[in-house]
C-alpha cells in the first residue's frame, strides 16, 4: 500500500484506541503499535513503567554503523474530550470532508501514524536509511512524561546512548503568509514548567460574622496578582532569529527588541508569538470551602507557570512578590527549558525536504510555549527538534486543533507530511 494512502487507516485506528490521559493506560496503543512494526518485520520492545502505562522502542538499522543515531519520538497518551462538545465522536476517527477527525489528530497521534507509514513501507521494500533510526512511542507526555520518556530516559538510557538528533511534534506544519509563501516553524527550543499550588490559610468561622483572617480571600488577591501581572518582554536567541526571519519574509517592520506593537498585525498568531517573548503565570484552578455559611480554614490555587530559557529564577522571584504573605507555594511539576541551534546536517535536511514539496516553503526556528517530551531526551545530549510536517490549508485555525474541540487534521497534509518525512528520514 502506498505510505500516503495507509497513514489515513493508522491514524484512524490509533485515534480509535482512547488513550485520554490519566484514565485509558496507553497499554493498547502499545500493543497496536508494536503489531504493526512486527508486520514488517522490525521488532520494538514494550516497557511499563507502571501497570499499563506502556511505551514502545524500535531500532531500524542505517547502512552506515559509524555514523550516530537518529530517534524519531512520539507520545501515544490523549488529554480527556467530552463527546458532547464535539461534531463527531472524539474516538471515531471519522474520515470527513477531506480531514481525519478525533483526539489525537493533531496531539500527536498523527506523526504517529505518519512515521509508521514511511517506515512500514520502507520495510517492505527493503530500503534502508542512512544510519539507525530509533523509534520511540512513549506514555504520558500528557502529564509531563513521569511514566513515559523521563522514565524511560532514567532507567533505560542505553536505548538513546547513540542518538545525537531527535524530531517530534509540534513543528513543520506550514503557516501561510500569501499564496506564494509559507512559514515552516521548526521548533529548536520550548519553556520550562513550573506548575504550582498556593495554599492560604486562615481561621474558620461562621459565614455571617466580620472576619479579617479569610483564607479565601488572601488567596484571591494572590491568585488577582498572579493573574494580571504582565512579565517583560525577553528575547531568547530563537525568538530573536525569528522575528528577524518573520520581518525579512513578511516586510513587517518587526523591531526584534520591541516586537509587540508590529505582532499585534498578525491578527490570533499575535498572541501564541507573544507567549514566546515572555515568561507567564497563569491561574487555572481554585479550591475552598464545603458550605455557604462556613469561611473555610484553607484555601487553594493551581498556577500553570512557564518561563523562558534561562528565566527560570526571575519567574519564581517574581511570582514570590506577587504572592505576598500568608500563601505558601508549593511546587507541583518542574520541568526544564530546552533550546538548540537552528543549524547544522540535520536543519538542512529539514528545509531542503520541506522545499521539495512546497516551492513556496520557508523554514524558521520557533520557540514553543508548551511543553514536548524533548525536554526529557535533551538531558542525554540530544538536539531536539520539533518537526511533525504537514501542509496545512490557510483558512485552518490549527493551533486551536491542540486539546481543543473537533481535533483534525487535513489528509492532504498527512499525504504531504509522509512524503517530506520519508524524503527527510532517507538523506539526514
Amino acid at each position: 500500500m502506498d505510505p500516503a494512502d495507509e497513514v489515513v487507516d493508522l491514524l484512524g485506528d490509533l485515534i480509535r484506541i482512547n488513550t485520554s490521559n490519566p484514565t485509558h493506560p496507553e497499554r493498547p496503543a502499545a500493543e497496536w503499535v508494536a503489531e504493526r512494526l512486527a508486520e514488517v518485520n522490525i521488532d520494538a520492545q514494550i516497557f511499563e513503567s507502571e501497570r499499563g502505562r506502556a511505551s514502545v522502542v524500535a531500532r531500524v538499522a542505517g547502512t552506515d554503523p559509524s555514523r550516530a543515531s537518529l530517534l524519531v519520538h512520539g507520545h501515544l497518551d490523549v488529554v480527556p474530550a467530552d463527546e458532547a462538545e464535539w461534531s463527531v465522536h472524539p474516538f471515531s476517527g471519522e474520515v470527513r470532508d477531506g480531514y481525519v477527525w478525533g483526539r489525537g489528530a493533531v496531539d500527536m497521534k498523527d506523526m504517529n501514524a505518519m512515521t509508521l507509514a514511511v517506515l512500514r513501507n520502507w520495510a517492505r521494500h527493503e530500503r534502508r536509511p542512512l544510519r539507525d533510526i530509533v523509534l520511540a512511542f512513549v506514555a504520558d507526555e500528557e502529564a509531563g512524561g513521569a511514566r513515559g520518556a523521563h522514565w524511560l530516559v532514567d532507567n533505560h538510557p542505553a536505548l538513546f546512548a547513540d542518538c545525537s538528533e531527535a524530531i517530534s511534534e509540534v513543528g513543520g506544519y506550514s503557516v501561510s503568509i500569501n499564496n506564494d509563501l509559507r512559514l515552516y516553524p521548526i521548533q529548536t527550543a520550548e519553556k520550562g514548567i513550573n506548575w504550582l499550588r498556593l495554599r492560604a490559610k486562615g481561621t474558620p468561622s461562621h459565614g455571617s460574622i466580620l472576619h479579617d483572617d479569610n483564607a479565601v480571600t488572601r488567596l484571591a488577591a494572590a491568585v488577582s496578582r498572579i493573574g494580571t501581572h504582565e512579565f517583560p518582554v525577553v528575547i531568547t536567541d530563537t525568538v530573536r532569529r525569528f522575528l528577524e526571519q518573520l520581518a525579512e519574509l513578511t516586510g513587517l517592520p518587526i523591531d526584534p527588541d520591541n516586537p509587540e506593537p508590529s505582532l499585534r498585525m498578525l491578527g490570533g498568531a499575535a498572541r501564541v508569538i507573544g507567549s514566546t517573548i515572555r515568561n507567564t503565570a497563569n491561574p487555572t484552578m481554585l479550591a475552598a470551602g464545603y458550605k455557604a455559611n462556613v469561611i473555610p480554614g484553607t484555601a487553594e490555587a493551581t498556577i500553570d507557570a512557564r518561563f523562558l530559557p534561562g528565566h527560570e529564577q526571575e519567574l519564581l522571584e517574581t511570582l514570590d512578590e506577587l504572592i505576598g504573605n500568608g500563601v505558601d507555594r508549593e511546587v507541583l511539576v518542574r520541568d526544564i527549558a530546552v533550546e538548540t541551534s537552528f543549524d547544522g546536517a540535520v536543519v538542512d535536511t529539514m528545509s531542503e525536504a520541506l522545499r521539495s514539496e512546497d516551492s513556496g516553503a520557508r523554514p524558521i526556528p520557533y520557540l514553543m510555549s508548551g511543553g514536548t517530551d524533548a525536554k526529557s531526551f535533551s538531558t542525554l545530549g540530544i538536539r531536539c527538534f520539533g518537526f511533525a510536517p504537514l501542509r496545512l490549508p490557510p483558512e485552518l485555525d490549527f493551533t486551536t486543533m491542540w486539546h481543543g474541540i473537533d481535533e483534525r487534521v487535513p489528509i492532504d497534509g498527512l499525504r504531504f507530511g509522509v512524503r517530506v518525512l520519508d524524503r527527510f528520514l532517507s538523506r539526514c
